[in-house]
């Protein structure tokens, strides 16, 4: 298991400055290993994010709203769309009662990509916790926020 203060050689002066740097590398941790993941497909993370959101709206979303959703608040959001389009993963039109708003829409390229990344690709993740040590992380990180 890991020890935070073995992982970066350090010592701390309270375990609430601990538990903040612990949660900042966790995070970090986590992201390299999604970046890594998520290379095989061709989408990174915030991409995936993307269409996750979509595909579970199952109907077309503005970019606000999509914006809204994102678990990471990506500024670069227009970017990360720009790229999905020229994969074909999405699309883009305008809105039918408001043409200076743009709606997105998933592709079915877009449906079969996810189709295609495992349903347990963050497991590995979490393999050191049960059920119960999950959930109470969660409350927790809730209760911090």
């Amino acid at each position: 298991m890991g020890d935070i203060s073995k992982d970066i050689n350090s010592k701390f002066p309270n375990n609430r400055v601990k538990a903040l740097l612990n949660i900042i590398y966790t995070a970090n941790w986590i992201n390299s290993c999604q970046n890594e993941a998520f290379k095989t497909f061709g989408i990174s993370p915030q991409q995936y994010n993307i269409l996750r959101i979509l595909r579970g709206a199952g109907e077309p979303l503005k970019v606000q709203t999509i914006k809204d959703r994102m678990l990471e608040r990506a500024p670069n959001a227009t970017r990360l769309m720009d790229k999905l389009c020229a994969k074909n993963l999405i699309v883009r039109f305008p809105s039918e009662h408001d043409r200076r708003v743009v709606q997105i829409s998933i592709t079915e390229e877009g449906l079969q990509l996810l189709e295609s990344i495992p349903k347990d690709l963050n497991r590995e993740l979490l393999k050191n916790l049960t059920e119960s040590e999950a959930e109470e992380l969660s409350n927790l990180l809730d209760k911090m926020r």
